[in-house]
């Protein structure tokens, strides 16, 4: 999975101000273990993109909610393939071509 996770700029400041951005986020990328997090900008806010496994969509409120709670942050959650993942939806696109294309 891949969120985005983007900080209202004002949030974004006030925590970089008070000492606490890096802290809470940490903690957040503790508990998730994400295999990879990248930081950068988007739409000129900060914004982060954390590749993380989720085996059930139950787990989208404990993935979500830390980021709303302590920075008002907006998030997206979206289902995204590695190399692997790649290499075997293979059949489904073979079936995909014979069907439909």
């Amino acid at each position: 999975m891949m969120l985005k996770v983007s900080l209202p700029v004002d949030k974004g400041n006030a925590a970089i101000k008070d000492g606490s951005l890096v802290t809470k986020i940490q903690s957040i990328l503790a508990d998730l273990k994400p295999e990879a997090a990248y930081f950068t900008e988007f739409d000129g806010k900060r914004t982060g993109l954390i590749f993380f496994d989720m085996t059930d969509t139950s787990e989208i409120p404990g993935v979500a909610e830390p980021w709303f709670l302590a920075f008002d942050a907006s998030v997206e959650i979206k289902a995204v393939m590695n190399r692997d993942d790649l290499a075997k939806s293979r059949p489904g696109i073979e079936r995909a071509v014979e069907s439909f294309g």
